[in-house]
């Protein structure tokens, strides 16, 4: 019996790793080919910004949407459903023909992801009910890692001959297989009714919209590192594949980060000190991109993603540390989720509006700084020792 237990942790945990690594690869992978992209398409500043501005407003919409559906579906059909989403509209960027049909494939792909993010982490905390930190971290690492293989894929495949749109496409094919192992491991478990007085109450409370507000400002920069990394280097006279090697640095250190530093805060339930770890790491980033950008490009792109990657999976672990029911924690980390992504989207856009009036990227690296500056002052109310008064929820 505890043989097979063991057998459904592992195959369980598999199935984390390859569904957090097709989480980000659809978002990532467009900025390394934007000169193609653009050259073809005609998509300028303000486009190129909604590949990445419109599938985070839908993951954050897709949060409060989750969970009638995920009763509706079960989690399973519905795990399967929306991997089936992002299969189509990673596959079909093979046929667009202009920029608002790969908007619209972007979009497809964020309906798909949107659902998914919003079930994961409840499951998570319900399945490893005593290694929540660990498992958090490793989906976190996948997804990051997620991001590194689709930016660092696209310009291999484009000098190998391939266009643009064949390039994309291929990110169907680890969606194929997640999508298959999908069906194989998950268990047909059914899924309570969401509880609407439980979504009124957490929205009541101010220490949810701390959360939001938190989550939001730091993957607001995870947004706009994705889409303006590579054109600001291109720019200065960068070829794609080289800037697309700083994206591959910034995912990486993300992963590194995000695997690693729920790993060492797992030994006290007070984050704090890890979370202004990861703000120290962000700081320092876009402070060098915007002021110093020439001098130690990889150093700054590896300090980003490693804040951005930590900060982005202890935000998840330390909104579950503040319910002690799955089912509680769990829609508290996808509200926090929710309305997190529909602030983040706001940053790619904010940055070209930036791009537009001064005529660069610098100021809006400027922006992110003052971001994760505001960000460090909202952790400072993440004291455990305050969050049963922070969350006085009935059982």
């Amino acid at each position: 019996m505890t043989d097979t237990r063991s057998s459904r942790d592992w195959a369980m945990l598999a199935l984390v790793v390859l569904i957090g690594l097709n989480l980000r690869p659809f978002l990532a992978a467009p900025a390394p080919i934007l000169m193609e992209i653009g050259a073809d398409t005609g998509l300028g500043y303000g486009g190129i910004a909604m590949l990445t501005l419109l599938p985070m407003v839908l993951m954050g919409l897709g949060a409060f949407v989750a969970p009638g559906l995920l009763v509706r579906l079960g989690a399973r059909r519905g795990l399967l459903v929306a991997l089936a989403v992002l299969f189509a509209g990673s596959a079909l960027r093979l046929v667009v023909w202009d920029g608002l049909s790969l908007i619209v494939m972007a979009a497809l792909c964020g309906i798909g992801v949107a659902f998914i993010q919003a079930a994961f982490p409840g499951i998570i905390k319900a399945r490893f009910p005593t290694s929540v930190p660990v498992v958090t971290g490793l989906y976190s690492a996948m997804i990051m890692a997620g991001g590194a293989f689709g930016a660092r894929l696209m310009p291999v495949l484009v000098h190998a001959g391939y266009g643009w749109r064949a390039a994309l496409a291929w990110l169907a094919l680890p969606v194929a297989i997640a999508l298959a192992a999908s069906w194989r491991i998950l268990p047909a478990v059914p899924s309570s009714r969401p509880d609407g007085a439980l979504t009124r109450q957490l929205l009541r409370r101010p220490r949810t919209w701390a959360l939001m507000g938190a989550f939001g400002l730091v993957n607001a920069g995870y947004c706009s590192m994705i889409a303006w990394l590579s054109p600001y280097y291109q720019a200065q006279g960068w070829t794609s594949a080289d800037s697309s090697g700083l994206v591959a640095i910034m995912a990486i250190c993300q992963a590194v980060a995000a695997l690693g530093l729920p790993i060492l805060a797992r030994g006290n339930v007070d984050r704090r000190r890890w979370l202004w770890l990861t703000i120290f790491f962000q700081a320092a980033g876009f402070f060098g991109l915007a002021s110093l950008p020439g001098m130690a490009p990889a150093v700054w792109a590896g300090l980003c993603g490693a804040g951005l990657g930590g900060s982005f999976a202890l935000a998840i672990v330390t909104a579950l540390d503040h319910l002690p029911q799955p089912e509680q924690a769990g829609a508290l980390a996808a509200l926090m989720q929710g309305g997190g992504f529909l602030i983040a989207a706001l940053g790619p856009y904010a940055m070209a509006l930036l791009h537009h009036w001064t005529g660069g990227f610098a100021a809006g690296w400027g922006m992110h700084l003052g971001c994760v500056l505001a960000t460090a002052l909202l952790y400072l109310r993440f004291d455990p020792r305050h969050y049963p008064v922070a969350m006085p929820l009935a059982p």
